[in-house]
């Protein structure tokens, strides 16, 4: 309790306007409960009866000012409110092109992290100050919350989902992780720490230790082999899939005549269900991987399809290079051998 603070520091880009907001909303309210309860105070006490035999007060059958009054300036008060939080809301959902993403798994009870070069630590972030910083997230388990006060960001995290936050730290220090959904017996013990570094102190810490996991990607690409993707998934005549270079992102028109973005869900359920959405054109030939591969291990993958979708959409800006699909022939020494992830 010591730590507890009523209103935390205000430590991220975003903080200080959900701040402003915040107030503006509270002295609208306590203004107005103010004013009906003082307004009512004065009208009984100033015509309450005074004697038994006094006459009722005189009634007055309306006041179009009056009415007028009361009904616009709660309406601009209301439409300041609406247009002022959509403008914060929208704010907070659209991510920088240069946010850095960090992988985020719940699980009763702690928070899993894995940075882009493969570190991972558990309850605990590091994160470099003035680097906006994208949380990929999902549960393992149940429904879980990652709540950071003083950084004024919380998302729920669901199992067998995707979902995101991001935020951008602009002071130094340590700052409290909860889990600000109820999520079994353990729920109060769920919590960690955020730790915000100076810009070389992050890369120290990145670089240092003996922790020799590959980066998400590396994982992803390896998986993308062993599982057999590159068989269909191809740049080929007799490719069963379509090739997967660039796809992230993008629109994807289905068998259905419907169309559907190719995100972090899409592709999750593409592994897990691949016969619910079939891309027109092709045949419905993709099993199920339900069962084979982790929660984590799809996030690896969906991690790979991001950086080729990435590097295809470099190259097609430069008019003297011509896009290129994955290596086929790097993938097929890849799948040699099966890279078991750590759940």
């Amino acid at each position: 309790m010591n730590e507890f603070e009523l209103f935390p520091e205000a430590a991220s880009s975003i903080a200080p306007e959900i701040d402003l907001l915040y107030w503006f909303l509270v002295i609208v309210s306590v203004l107005i409960t103010l004013g009906i309860g003082l307004a009512l105070l004065y009208l009984g006490i100033r015509y309450r009866r005074k004697r038994e035999d006094e006459p009722p007060p005189e009634e007055i059958h309306g006041s179009n000012l009056l009415e007028i009054t009361w009904s616009v300036i709660p309406l601009i008060l209301a439409l300041v409110m609406f247009f002022w939080g959509a403008h914060v809301f929208f704010k907070m959902r659209m991510v920088p092109a240069d946010a850095m993403e960090i992988l985020v798994t719940g699980k009763q009870w702690m928070w899993k992290m894995q940075h882009p070069n493969g570190k991972r630590e558990i309850n605990d972030l590091h994160v470099p100050l003035g680097q906006p910083i994208r949380c990929t997230m999902t549960s393992e388990d149940v429904i879980h919350s990652f709540y950071i006060p003083e950084f004024r960001v919380k998302q729920d995290v669901l199992p067998g989902r995707y979902t995101s936050l991001w935020f951008t730290p602009t002071k130094v220090g340590t700052y409290h992780l909860f889990c600000a959904e109820f999520c079994g017996t353990e729920h109060s013990r769920m919590g960690g720490r955020v730790y915000v570094m100076t810009p070389s102190e992050y890369e120290a810490w990145l670089e240092g230790g003996a922790d020799a996991s590959l980066s998400p990607v590396e994982a992803g690409e390896q998986l993308f082999g062993s599982l057999g993707c590159v068989t269909c998934h191809h740049d080929g005549k007799n490719s069963q899939g379509p090739d997967l270079a660039g796809v992230f992102g993008t629109m994807q028109a289905l068998e259905t005549g419907e169309e559907v973005l190719a995100d972090e869900n899409y592709v999750r359920d593409s592994i897990l269900n691949p016969q619910g959405q079939i891309v027109d054109g092709y045949p419905r030939v993709m099993p199920s991987f339900k069962g084979m591969v982790t929660d984590m291990q799809i996030t690896h993958l969906i991690a790979y399809l991001k950086s080729i979708g990435g590097a295809e959409e470099e190259k097609s800006g430069d008019d003297e290079e011509e896009p290129e699909s994955p290596d086929s022939a790097s993938l097929s020494d890849a799948s040699q051998s099966y890279v078991r992830m750590e759940p």
